[in-house]
């Protein structure tokens, strides 16, 4: 027999029990499967509890899902090869000679890294020991440094191929070809602020980013040569991303093409062997396994609430504020940023958007300051980029996000977390004008996937 309870402190209940068990530090893979449960058992009819397979057997067999272990297994496979290092080597002696120039090549790296394994952890973590000293060694701000590396690493999760994408895709029904092909422009954009601003700061004071001194400085016939190194990589790059965009291939094909192609660059690297694989296997495997858990807890968290009456609950809370529609994207935006100081984004992504969504689907974006609004029928699409871009903030923002822990984990002592902390601030604030600027111009989402698919 169910207990009676109103929505309003099944609300209150369900969230406030997230938060504290959150709090207490246990996993979010199984901390929403388990309280799922106990409201389940409490609060629920026999009937409703055929919510459990209902709605766990449709990730377990959903086509698209198989693109996360695909690309995650060609990340891992990538990094072994020791690409990264040869990038990074090859950018800033090309850009090194201008102020700035080693974080410039930092950002650089890091959005052609993001390019090739969609994985924020191993581009922090490997540019972290690379691009880090190297940018000590010649005195650079420590704080400058460091945000340079934690901005650049977070561009893993927005260009593609992405795995938010693939999440959103599934969660949101969204075509994953069209959500790739639309993460491009914002992330250049933000790739390209992230450059601007390290610039500008190193030109306006040269002691936060000296040049590299004359002595270090290669030659044009020197930097051709080491463009070698990267040929392979590069035309992996367009190989995975040409074939999604001319729709030779779906996204999960292409992740298929990806994933061997990573094993060919290895052995063109000599990088390729047994233990290797089995590395690069177990890294997919732990890190499918973690994401495929927090699918099936959220799922049946959320599915849960929305059956209860949820849905209806919290859109008739945000209309019931007066805000237009705008001004409801701007507090969901909000929500997201301060859910990101906590939780990790596969949780955000699970327990937000099919209640956000089909609130956006229902409103009227007109527009802004005289630009044109985004075509109801592509509001999905929209959303799910500025959802990416918000959702770059969760990774920076103090007290808990991941790439400031990824970057202390292999930064020398003299870096303290307090530094780190401090250099993110700057970043978050391009990020969010990035967030403004796709809201403003829902162009800079929608104009290629309109090119690409009509």
């Amino acid at each position: 027999m169910a207990l009676p309870i109103t929505i309003e402190l099944l609300t209150i209940l369900m969230f406030g029990s997230l938060i504290v068990v959150l709090l207490a530090g246990l996993p979010m893979a199984f901390v929403t499967g388990g309280l799922a449960g106990i409201f389940l058992f409490l609060f629920a009819d026999v009937g409703m509890l055929n919510m459990l397979p209902s709605r766990v057997f449709p990730f377990m067999t959903d086509y698209q899902l198989s693109a996360i272990p695909l690309f995650i297994f060609m990340a891992a496979m990538l990094e072994r090869a020791g690409i990264i290092e040869e990038l990074f080597e090859v950018v800033y002696k090309f850009i090194g000679a201008v102020n700035g120039g080693l974080a410039s090549a930092t950002v650089i790296a890091c959005t052609v890294l993001a390019a090739m394994v969609g994985v924020v952890g191993a581009t922090e973590v490997t540019m972290g020991m690379i691009a880090l000293p190297a940018m000590m060694k010649r005195g650079y701000d420590h704080k400058l440094a460091c945000g340079a590396l934690l901005a650049g690493g977070t561009l893993g999760i927005l260009i593609p191929p992405s795995v938010m994408a693939i999440v959103y895709a599934v969660v949101a029904q969204q075509s994953l070809g069209e959500l790739l092909v639309g993460s491009v422009f914002p992330g250049l954009l933000l790739s390209g602020m992230y450059i601007a601003y390290v610039t500008v700061r190193c030109y306006i004071n040269p002691r936060l980013g000296p040049p590299l001194p004359p002595g270090e400085r290669v030659s044009f016939a020197e930097k051709m040569q080491l463009l070698k190194g990267t040929i392979t990589p590069i035309l992996l790059i367009v190989l995975v991303l040409g074939v999604i965009f001319v729709g030779i291939a779906t996204p999960v094909e292409a992740a298929g093409i990806g994933t061997f192609g990573a094993l060919f660059v290895c052995a063109l690297h000599r990088r390729l062997s047994w233990i290797a694989v089995r590395e690069a296997s177990i890294a997919t495997l732990k890190a499918t396994g973690m994401v495929m858990w927090i699918f099936f807890g959220a799922t049946l968290f959320v599915g849960f609430f929305i059956v209860k009456g949820g849905q209806e609950f919290v859109t008739s809370g945000l209309l019931g504020l007066g805000l237009s529609p705008y001004g409801v994207l701007a507090l969901m935006m909000v929500i997201l940023f301060i859910l990101g100081m906590f939780l990790d984004w596969v949780g955000i992504l699970l327990l937000t958007v099919p209640i956000f969504l089909p609130i956006l689907k229902s409103l009227d974006f007109s527009g802004l300051f005289g630009f044109a609004g985004p075509h109801p029928g592509d509001i999905p699409l929209w959303y799910g980029v500025i959802f990416m871009v918000n959702m770059q903030m969760a990774f920076l923002s103090p007290p808990f996000g991941y790439s400031l822990f990824y970057l202390k984990s292999v930064a020398p002592p003299e870096i303290s977390m307090a530094t780190i902390f401090k250099s993110a601030v700057p970043f978050l604030g391009i990020q969010a004008l990035g967030v403004y600027l796709c809201i403003l111009f829902p162009e800079i989402v929608l104009w290629l996937p309109r090119l690409v698919y009509g």
